[in-house]
């Protein structure tokens, strides 16, 4: 059988060549001017929670997301750090040390560029939105979890990177909480729950009013947070942790290229880290990727494939500067789609106004406090969890709130990783058995109609489909047949598919009548399981009167 042909690369800015606009460009430039004011503070405060510096989560949102736009299969996604990376990206680097977290970066990338090649983004979206609900809130529990150490301000060196090891962390060190850290923290978080509600505030009265309203609306509540915070600790000497005294300077330039040092040892090492980031990034950015669809309403949606593959370049380039995994991010793709993003062009600008604010004003970013920071993530992680699902979990059955449930516990206790593949396995064994139980076979008292039942004869009527969850109602038939019964007939027109599981356990039906000098009748076949009777033989061993295109068909051979 011939391989499926490669997915072809075709970005999807190369359609500006075509009908792009001046009245596009400028709301473009508007947009990926406003996306990268929201995504500087992000950037720093994703590096800073994954247990990097600051200038790598800059670099990851400059590069990568220049790339990702330039290259994806999205008109209006933006790429860069995540906050569902935080927990991986720490768990790799408190594991394996940040070398190793670039090497399995750029393995990650290749396998994402491959998935896209080989066709594989629609896969993506088998994975059931149970387990996705499931891994999202864990990934948010702790990534409020791992910020609770610097918005209560506690002097702790290293936090563990398992559940159980940073809950002892922050209880042994409890004594030690700073309340100026936490109110700064809870106070940024306020800031930025309700500034978008300052939008639709009266406005007042006059037009320079007017326009500092629609100044004031345009500035996310992130950067006034972040600001509000940095003044207040600097004018009232606040004895706060900032950037600046955990990481020192932070440069007017992005890292230069270098090259990782990679060894087959280390890599052998990293393949459970590199699964992790792939399939994180590759569930992630089409997840994001739908939602911009669902939210700008773009005709024509994103190509899977090509957004993996776009995504997977920009994690096999970013490590030789320094970056972290990048993937697409929700939040700031949604900010762009309001914004008025109408093509990549307007995340290439994001990604060119990051670099502008980095050149320009990179040394100010030292003076944030990180409780600042902590509260903003407190507010990102909150409103990452679908935590109404939980309430929900009652209306639905057994099977969907065990695994969700699972999922979520799994990834809280121990990774990702083990979550979704003990999720997707017990989705599978779920959905085997509610198709087991589909499938039924009945017996048919009267197939003749007013002519009654045929003398020795049984029939017996398949729904559903015959695989190898089923095929135990099958194997019975031969023992559950009366006395005097010479001809079992079974009619399969219901009966939808079968597998070759099902099929062996006709033929093995056929062989014990036949020592018992019973029959076996097939009737009704629908095209998938009569052509796998012919190919495995069933058909040879019934005969071709033992194979009737209908029930009916087979009554009137015999007279009935």
């Amino acid at each position: 059988m011939a391989m499926p042909p490669l997915h072809r690369f075709r970005p999807r800015s190369l359609s500006l060549l075509h009908d792009y606009s001046r009245q596009r460009l400028l709301a473009d430039l508007g947009a990926g001017v406003t996306v990268g004011i929201v995504a500087l503070p992000l950037a720093i405060a994703f590096a800073i929670a994954s247990g990097v510096k600051p200038e790598q989560g800059l670099a990851t949102a400059i590069i990568a997301g220049f790339l990702i736009s330039l290259l994806g299969g999205s008109s209006v996604q933006i790429g860069g750090p995540a906050g569902a990376f935080i927990v991986i990206i720490y768990g790799i680097v408190q594991r394996y040390g940040l070398p190793n977290l670039l090497i399995a970066t750029m393995l990650a990338g290749g396998l994402l560029a491959l998935m896209g090649l080989l066709r594989l983004g629609a896969l993506v979206r088998y994975i059931p939105v149970s387990i996705v609900i499931g891994f999202t809130n864990g990934i948010a529990v702790l990534i409020g979890l791992s910020q609770l150490k610097d918005l209560l301000g506690l002097q702790v060196a290293q936090m563990p990177a398992d559940f159980f090891g940073q809950l002892g962390t922050l209880h042994q060190h409890l004594h030690s909480v700073n309340p100026w850290s936490l109110i700064t923290g809870l106070a940024c978080a306020l800031v930025v729950v309700i500034w978008p509600k300052t939008y639709q505030m009266q406005r007042g009265h006059g037009p320079w009013r007017q326009r500092l309203h629609r100044w004031l609306a345009q500035v996310p509540g992130t950067v006034i947070a972040l600001i509000g915070a940095t003044l207040a600790c600097q004018l009232l000497a606040l004895p706060l942790d900032t950037i600046g005294s955990r990481f020192g300077h932070i440069p007017q330039s992005l890292p230069g290229f270098a090259l990782p040092d990679i060894s087959w040892r280390s890599a052998q090492q990293l393949v459970i880290p590199t699964l992790t980031i792939a399939l994180l990034g590759a569930i992630e950015s089409l997840l994001c990727a739908r939602v911009a669809d669902n939210a700008s309403g773009t005709v024509p949606r994103h190509d899977p494939n090509q957004e993996l593959m776009a995504q997977g370049i920009a994690n096999m380039v970013v490590p030789f500067f320094g970056g972290i995994p990048a993937t697409g991010t929700i939040a700031r793709s949604v900010t762009n789609v309001r914004a008025g993003a109408t093509s990549p062009v307007a995340g290439m600008v994001h990604a060119l106004t990051l670099l502008a604010i980095v050149l320009l004003a990179a040394p100010l970013a030292e003076y944030v406090p990180l409780a600042a920071l902590a509260g903003i993530l407190l507010v990102v992680a909150w409103n990452m969890g679908e935590w109404h699902e939980f309430a929900r979990l009652r209306h639905f059955s057994l099977p969907y709130r065990t695994i969700l449930l699972g999922t979520f516990a799994l990834t809280v206790v121990f990774d990702l990783t083990v979550a979704v593949e003990v999720g997707l396995v017990l989705a599978c064994v779920f959905f085997i058995y509610r198709m087991s139980t589909l499938f039924r076979v009945e017996p048919v008292a009267n197939p003749s109609g007013d002519a009654g039942r045929p003398a020795g004869v049984e029939v017996r009527r398949l729904y559903g489909s015959l695989f190898f969850g089923a095929v135990g109602k099958i194997e019975g038939l031969a023992e559950s047949l009366p006395a005097g019964c010479h001809t079992l007939v079974l009619d399969a027109q219901m009966m939808i598919s079968m597998d070759t599981s099902g099929l062996d356990a006709l033929l093995q039906l056929q062989r014990t009548l036949q020592r018992q000098g019973q029959r076996l009748v097939l009737c009704g076949l629908n095209e998938q399981p009569a052509s796998l009777a012919q190919r495995g033989g069933l058909a040879e061993a019934l005969g071709a009167d033992a194979l009737m295109p209908d029930l009916g068909s087979w009554l009137r051979s015999q007279g009935l």
